[in-house]
């Protein structure tokens, strides 16, 4: 049974820690050489340090000895130095690439997790979100995790660079060290506010910058109809608004990173003026060497970067948790048609036979659509199923394809409940042609050969024979090469159908499921698809959802929906000779095509 609430994916209200543990749980590659990093890093941040303690020896024991200036030594101190830098940059190299490389691991794996969730949700689930935000997700929302990587290689250094700068700091004077120490704590105790009010103003980034792709991309997918209608100055205002509203929030953001920056600018200027005056003081009372004030102001600006960079780093790290809480969001989801898997348990092989028992629906929040339906299919029946718009055809549909659960009742596919079928025996056992065949950006070969793995050029010609089509893919421009452009656009309506039923044809399905497959074709077109029809459901059990009714006269069993009900069922000589809701159908249909009743 079904018992899903309709919500949005939203990724609101995980926090920062909240969100690593979370991501270190989906992506567990994520900590991988993570130690070894972090050794790295405190080797780089090492070697760092080396240069201002080789200052401090060149000045006051090499430039300014007792004895006067030792070139040796000064020698010997630079060259130690300029080799301790190239250990630096190869060790930091080192870090970045291993750091890389693990996080990039880790994210791949969430972008194929998130993927598949996406796929796991359900056609309610999936129509109560944009498309567009599912692709940002996927995509940019990522991203942004990966950019952060750029700062954060060189912010783990740096973090590690402050500590053993600040205990080189302590070992040259207490007293500077501590100054320093004292303009910076006031900063970094007004950071975390400044940084969850951030927090909140990129996840609004995010969410706007998801608005505006989804926005784009209808008006993308839809401009032919955009053009139809004239309505570009309609959509034009959506995505300017959409624009407007990101570009709102991204300035809202930008608003609180220039505040945090500006601080650490402050923070950084009071610090080093502070180091010279008191510095100089120390010196005049023979406290402290020129050499220690000197390579103490190079520890200053070894630890200034750091501080500074911390803040920009962590308005980077709040614009990359936002787009990670949005992914993670996603593989959150629950799924509410669950794949039984491996403890589910296939219907025997051959053609189906298909159980409705008290069968109802409802879409979340909304009435039900289905009551109480009651029906067998028998192996081999070829049914129809036709009723108004509105009545539940394309719901009965949705549930025997299990694109989603009935909230009460059940369906039996082979005397086996649906939700026990495993998904993989489950598609391999049931194919659907739905009303507007979906095709690849590919050529019409590729996309029938789509219908099983293990296809070759001679399968794909089998089949069209098969069907009666090979005089209609011989007519093409370029044959089976012939390119279908996006979602099959190079196409009409009636050829994307047929190759959409080619397809279904050789996955070989014992169930075949077709969506009012003739209902948006040309005469000359219907009559080689229904042609094709016959064909693809000898055999096999079928059930055909169809608002022209030649689909109907041909079929086996028609069951007729009214009102989300099951109405009256059986042939279509036994419904057309008796008073009800399939003879005014039937009649209504004959009229508008001008056929006479007989």
């Amino acid at each position: 049974m079904n018992s899903r609430t309709s919500s949005r994916i939203t990724g609101e209200g995980r926090g920062a820690w909240g969100t690593f543990r979370r991501a270190l749980e989906v992506s567990p590659g994520l900590r991988e050489g993570l130690l070894g990093v972090l050794l790295l890093a405190l080797l780089a941040a090492g070697g760092r340090v080396v240069v201002p303690i080789a200052v401090q020896l060149t000045l006051d024991d090499g430039i300014r000895a007792e004895q006067g200036p030792r070139t040796g030594f000064v020698l010997a101190t630079v060259g130690v130095c300029a080799a301790a830098v190239l250990v630096t940059a190869h060790v930091t190299y080192r870090m970045n690439h291993r750091l890389y490389r693990s996080v990039e691991g880790g994210l791949a794996t969430l972008r194929v997790k998130v993927f598949r969730r996406v796929h796991d949700l359900s056609a309610p689930a999936l129509t109560s979100e944009r498309r567009g935000d599912l692709v940002a997700r996927v995509t940019a929302d990522i991203d942004q995790f990966s950019t952060f990587l750029q700062f954060g290689g060189m912010f783990l250094v740096s973090l590690c660079q402050l500590l053993v700068g600040s205990a080189v700091m302590f070992a040259y004077s207490w007293q500077l060290a501590l100054m320093v120490w004292a303009v910076f704590t006031p900063l970094a105790l007004v950071l975390p506010a400044l940084q969850r009010r951030l927090s909140a103003a990129y996840g609004r980034v995010r969410a706007r910058g998801g608005d505006m792709l989804a926005a784009t991309g209808e008006a993308v997918v839809g401009a032919a109809v955009i053009h139809a209608y004239d309505a570009g100055d309609l959509i034009g205002r959506r995505i300017d608004t959409a624009v407007e509203e990101h570009r709102r929030a991204q300035s809202r953001a930008q608003r609180l990173v220039a505040l945090t920056l500006s601080s650490g600018e402050v923070a950084a200027a009071l610090a080093i003026g502070g180091v010279v005056s008191l510095g100089v003081l120390l010196g005049v009372g023979g406290r402290m060497s020129a050499g220690e004030l000197v390579a103490f102001l190079f520890l200053v600006t070894l630890f200034i970067g750091p501080a500074q960079m911390s803040t920009e780093v962590l308005n980077e790290l709040q614009n990359a948790l936002a787009g990670w809480r949005r992914a993670l969001a996603v593989v959150d989801t629950p799924v509410d048609v669950p794949d039984p898997a491996a403890a589910g348990r296939p219907p025997a092989p051959g053609p189906v036979e298909i159980r409705f028992e008290d069968v109802a629906y409802g879409y979340p929040g909304g009435p039900p659509v289905l009551h109480d339906v009651t029906v067998r299919i028998a192996p081999r029946t070829r049914v129809a199923v036709v009723g108004e718009t509105g009545s539940g055809k394309s719901t009965f549909v949705k549930l025997l394809i299990r694109l989603d659960d009935p909230t009460a009742g059940r369906i039996t596919l082979g005397g086996v409940p649906l939700p026990e079928v495993p998904f993989a025996a489950l598609r391999g056992r049931v194919v659907m042609v739905p009303q507007d065949g979906f095709l690849f950006d590919t050529t019409v070969g590729e996309n029938i050969a789509r219908g099983r793995p293990d296809t070759t050029p001679e399968d794909v010609w089998r089949a069209l024979r098969d069907l009666g089509l090979e005089g209609w893919s011989a007519g093409l421009p370029k044959g089976l090469d012939t390119p279908v452009g996006q979602r099959g656009e190079a196409l009409s309506a009636g050829e994307r159908q047929l190759v959409a039923l080619a397809r279904a044809y050789l996955a070989d399905p014992d169930l075949l499921v077709l969506d009012e497959a003739t209902s948006a074709v040309d005469p000359a077109t219907e009559q080689r698809l229904q042609r094709a029809l016959e064909q693809a459901t000898r055999g096999r059990t079928a059930v055909s959802v169809a608002h022209r009714l030649s689909t109907a006269e041909a079929a086996d069993h028609v069951l007729v929906f009214d009102g989300g009900r099951i109405v009256q069922q059986g042939s279509h000589a036994e419904l057309v000779a008796r008073p009800g809701r399939y003879a005014d159908l039937h009649a209504a249909w004959m009229s508008a095509t001008g056929a006479p009743e007989g």
